[in-house]
């Protein structure tokens, strides 16, 4: 119970510290802070320092800018390579499908032999070249 209470402390800490506090002398000339300002009583406003911003540690071999540098330039790469892959497939699955369009007279080798493609099968393959471009290809 006792470590939840502090952790709910420490979690709360910078809300805390955020807060305005007003500053006002009663009549017996005692100083007074409080998060409200008193009734009827003239108070004035305090500013807080701000916490400063936690810095992240430095890296060794080239710090923290360094790395996420590092970081970055590879991404950039391994995006470069994948939009390189599907230009090529794209290409490729284009001239395909040209080429079911214009020859009716498409052989495949199977078992070792060329065997003529029926225009059902070239229909199915215009059908899947097309399904592939359009999922692909821009």
């Amino acid at each position: 119970m006792r470590m939840l209470l502090l952790t709910l402390l420490i979690g709360l800490s910078p809300w805390c510290t955020a807060a305005q506090i007003y500053k006002w002398v009663d009549a017996q000339g005692v100083t007074h802070f409080d998060a409200q300002p008193p009734q009827g009583q003239p108070s004035t406003t305090l500013q807080t320092p701000s916490s400063p911003a936690a810095k992240p540690a430095p890296m060794p071999g080239g710090g923290v800018m360094g790395d996420q540098k590092a970081i970055d330039d590879k991404v950039k790469k391994q995006v470069a390579d994948q939009q390189a892959q599907l230009k090529a497939f794209c290409e490729q699955a284009r001239t395909n499908l040209a080429q079911l369009h214009n020859n009716p007279r498409l052989r495949e080798e199977v078992e070792g032999e060329l065997r003529r493609l029926s225009d059902a099968q070239r229909q199915e393959r215009i059908v899947e070249a097309q399904k592939q471009i359009a999922e692909n290809c821009q």
